[in-house]
């Protein structure tokens, strides 16, 4: 049996201060084309493709767990000191959650958006969902009407619909069925990661008020609403989301345009 690694693409300077960028379900890496444009003057990015996605979509989903030892380990071997920033949003905010509780030893600092964590109405309804747009979701119209659910930018319509398109359907089914039952670890209430916990303004009620119940289980984190913005909004406003991760890397004031939460 041959033994497949999660695929991890490097840039910005060998001794840049490591910030990994976590992607969500349905994409790759790609997702984070226009933070790789700006932020690798200074910053060191490790960007995976999760399991089931992209160039590691021989690698199976397992879970989120698992799939936070994954990134763990990787931070472990590719930085000097053995720890990282992490940056997720959607899937990488789950993972982001979990790596911050259970492996708080190697993440630097966490920002998570996009991460619901409270109980959503007809979890059954919503996994059989799943399961239906998991057999045709590399389907053009599909991919448009998730395009314009999620306020993909034009310019990125053809990027985004060949990341998704990588996507195995095992992973893609797996993810949301696991989502609809994610609840934040015990361990995040003794972790001692600096968290930062976000959601756009124009998300689901349930992911806006999750940002507080993350930034009030973490002992040191605090929550904040991205302006006019919806799930998806690193590429909606990519400028702003630069500007955030900037400033927790460096220590600076959040942007002003972030809404304190």
């Amino acid at each position: 049996m041959i033994d497949v690694e999660m695929f991890v693409h490097e840039a910005g300077p060998a001794d840049g201060v490591p910030v990994v960028l976590l992607h969500g379900v349905g994409t790759t890496a790609w997702m984070w084309t226009r933070q790789l444009a700006t932020l690798t003057d200074e910053l060191r990015l490790l960007v995976p493709d999760l399991p089931g996605h992209g160039r590691s979509n021989t690698l199976p989903w397992v879970s989120i767990p698992q799939t936070a030892r994954l990134v763990a380990e990787m931070i472990s071997e590719r930085t000097t000191d053995g720890r990282a920033h992490v940056v997720g949003l959607s899937l990488g905010g789950y993972v982001g959650v979990q790596l911050a509780a259970t492996a708080p030893d190697v993440v630097r600092g966490a920002i998570v958006s996009g991460v619901n964590v409270l109980p959503l109405p007809h979890p059954g309804r919503l996994r059989l969902m799943g399961a239906l747009i998991a057999l045709v979701m590399g389907w053009g119209p599909v991919l448009r009407a998730n395009a314009r659910a999620l306020n993909v930018p034009a310019d990125d319509l053809d990027g985004y619909q060949a990341a998704a398109r990588t996507t195995s359907r095992q992973a893609f089914r797996r993810v949301n069925s696991e989502a609809l039952d994610f609840r934040l670890p015990d361990q995040a209430r003794s972790s001692r990661c600096p968290v930062l916990a976000v959601a756009g303004e124009n998300e689901h009620d349930l992911t806006k008020r999750s940002r507080t119940v993350i930034a009030s289980t973490f002992p040191n984190a605090q929550a904040c609403l991205a302006p006019g913005v919806g799930h998806a909004w690193s590429g909606e406003n990519a400028e702003l989301f630069s500007a955030m991760i900037r400033s927790r890397v460096t220590g600076a004031p959040l942007p002003d345009e972030l809404i304190p939460g």
